[in-house]
């Protein structure tokens, strides 16, 4: 599901990035109760893990496929059930989790099929009504985001997504995009914001929360 180039970047730059999405407890809590069970899909260096302990959260698993960001959680958070995977598969069973959050991780996989394998292995994780919550970024109007959407439109065939001249490939989505993608899931929450990105920049976002139909 993520080529080998991606996960390169994700270790190298494992240590320095910082993931500035903000998470929205305040409408996660409308429907997630601190004794659900949650698993954080990309879920980094465990920050937001991290931030649900400490708000009372304590069923808590996250898995991401770099090593580097796996070891800097565990070394930040020791406490946390951090686990690395290969990206492909989640490594538990059918129905396992009340909620699974993933946050700016569609970004980092450009390919349509790649993000439905993903929202599948999501949905067979879940449980029947299982919530899922989702941040990430929309398409931006501005010209050093137009400019470079027309660039890559030729490598990728897909309009919103661009290469970082450190490596690591990205993707800026549309809003009907993101319904179809999570068309198996009932949206409770769709609102727009606007993020900063990893790079000090401002981009258009969103945050999602569905029930799984």
């Amino acid at each position: 599901m993520h080529s080998h180039n991606q996960k390169y970047y994700w270790d190298k730059v494992a240590e320095e990035k910082e993931f500035p999405t903000p998470f929205q407890f305040a409408e996660f809590k409308k429907y997630v109760l601190e004794d659900m069970s949650i698993l954080d899909v990309g879920c980094g260096y465990g920050r937001t893990l991290a931030q649900l302990k400490s708000k009372g959260f304590h069923y808590l698993k996250g898995i991401d496929y770099s090593q580097g960001m796996i070891n800097r959680g565990m070394r930040l958070y020791p406490d946390l059930d951090l686990i690395k995977t290969d990206g492909e598969k989640i490594p538990y069973g059918d129905a396992e989790f009340d909620v699974v959050i993933l946050l700016a991780v569609l970004t980092s996989i450009y390919h349509d099929d790649d993000q439905r394998k993903l929202i599948s292995e999501i949905q067979r994780v879940l449980k029947r009504k299982g919530i899922l919550y989702i941040n990430d970024y929309l398409l931006n109007q501005d010209q050093r985001n137009m400019d470079r959407y027309k660039k890559y439109k030729s490598d990728y065939n897909i309009y919103g997504v661009f290469k970082l001249s450190e490596g690591g490939v990205f993707r800026h989505h549309t809003t009907e995009h993101i319904l179809k993608l999570t068309k198996s899931f009932n949206p409770l929450v769709f609102k727009k914001t606007v993020y900063d990105t990893m790079n000090g920049h401002k981009s258009n976002g969103f945050y999602y929360i569905g029930r799984k139909k």
